[in-house]
């Protein structure tokens, strides 16, 4: 009878921890009826004194295997909470830690584009000043060659009129 009480204790330990608490519910309700039925077999097959004494340790049993399911249950309880709360936890932080990545991300390609705008511009107002700066030596070079040749004409006319002044 001993041995059939220890077993039923280990079933019980052993399936509340590996199941839910319906099976729980349900594994006390068979622990209490078959600590009943041990106790009408051993009152109606032994003595009244002994039948007392199987009540008592019956009865001290089947406390003993409600106090250990409860315990269970609430261990299970609170490992239940534990790991809701690192599953949150851990949710929260990967979410965090990508919103983070997202937004260093964006900024580093919006960094890139006003790079990119600002080389552009400044390559553009290169290439205009090198332009417009030809555009100016071209046209120096233009009004020092019309100068040049005005002079050249007039120095010309001058040495004719000279030459011709002598002459005449």
């Amino acid at each position: 009878m001993v041995v059939a009480v220890v077993v039923v204790v280990v079933i019980v330990v052993v399936v509340v921890v590996v199941t839910d608490m319906v099976v729980v519910v349900v594994v006390v309700v068979i622990v209490v009826v078959v600590v009943v039925v041990i106790i009408v077999v051993v009152v109606v097959v032994t003595d009244m004194v002994v039948g007392v004494v199987v009540i008592v340790v019956v009865v001290v049993v089947v406390v003993v295997v409600v106090v250990v399911v409860v315990a269970v249950v609430v261990i299970a309880i609170a490992v239940t909470v534990v790991v809701i709360v690192v599953v949150v936890v851990v949710v929260v932080v990967v979410i965090v830690v990508v919103v983070i990545v997202l937004v260093a991300v964006v900024l580093v390609v919006v960094m890139v584009v006003i790079v990119i705008t600002v080389i552009v511009i400044v390559v553009v107002v290169i290439v205009v000043i090198v332009i417009i700066a030809g555009v100016v030596v071209v046209a120096a070079v233009i009004v020092v060659t019309i100068v040049a040749i005005v002079v050249v004409v007039v120095v010309i006319v001058a040495v004719v009129m000279v030459v011709a002044v002598i002459i005449l």
